[in-house]
């Protein structure tokens, strides 16, 4: 039996994976269907930032969630929402989003019922993405653990397609700002073997897309945050 999730995208994100995996350079020709029976403009991926609860900085970067998003209309030619989405996991527009971003400084802290529902989120091919914008990887780790406690959080090779599903990162997550100045690692919840959660420490591509003077990133940085969330997007919508 279909979930409420699957039942709300199907159709728009089969169109999404089949022209995605038939030629990422090319248009999506499918269209949505208007109430007068008129082909209208294909919906549009929404994105949205994920309220969680626990005392961190949740809403931290706020110029960065909405420039990645013109940065993906811009340079794709993906139908995408570039108004940034804001959702708890107990809201009823949870499923609306096949695409969850989390970032923070502080802790991370699920309710038993929050749990329940983000598995049944994940479990119905949604993705969450977590960036460590520095200091929630102890705690995110342990309420991973609370979340899945059968499963283990792996780091994934560069190998993985998750590195390779638009822009080619062939030495895995690009550094972006030094934080303990050891190598940017991208860890996994894996359901069916696809990659459900993603947490990704030491990079903070977050703040690199973020506007220019927040962080006075050079641009070949910047550019490097937005192609991996490109990817990050990419392979959400396909796997």
């Amino acid at each position: 039996m279909k979930t409420r999730f699957a039942i709300l995208s199907s159709t728009l994100y089969f169109s999404l994976a089949l022209s995605l995996a038939l030629s990422l350079a090319s248009p999506i020709q499918t269209v949505a269907q208007g109430k007068n029976g008129t082909d209208s403009a294909p919906a549009a991926v929404s994105v949205a930032r994920l309220h969680y609860t626990g005392g961190g900085d949740w809403y931290w970067g706020s110029s960065a969630l909405p420039n990645f998003l013109r940065f993906v209309r811009d340079n794709t030619n993906w139908p995408v929402d570039t108004i940034e989405g804001r959702v708890a996991i107990s809201d009823a527009e949870l499923f609306d989003y096949p695409f969850l971003f989390a970032t923070g400084h502080g802790k991370m802290r699920f309710s038993e019922t929050d749990r329940e529902r983000l598995r049944s989120y994940l479990a119905a091919g949604g993705t969450l993405f977590i960036n460590d914008s520095y200091g929630m990887a102890a705690g995110v780790k342990d309420e991973l653990q609370h979340l899945y406690p059968d499963r283990e959080l792996v780091e994934l090779p560069f190998s993985h397609p998750i590195y390779h599903s638009y822009y080619e990162f062939s030495d895995g997550p690009p550094k972006i700002h030094e934080h303990d100045n050891r190598p940017a690692q991208g860890f996994a919840i894996l359901l069916d073997g696809r990659v459900a959660v993603y947490f990704l420490i030491e990079s903070d591509i977050g703040d690199g897309w973020e506007d220019p003077q927040v962080h006075h990133d050079p641009q070949e940085k910047r550019l490097a945050a937005l192609k991996m969330g490109v990817n990050l997007l990419a392979y959400a919508l396909t796997e």
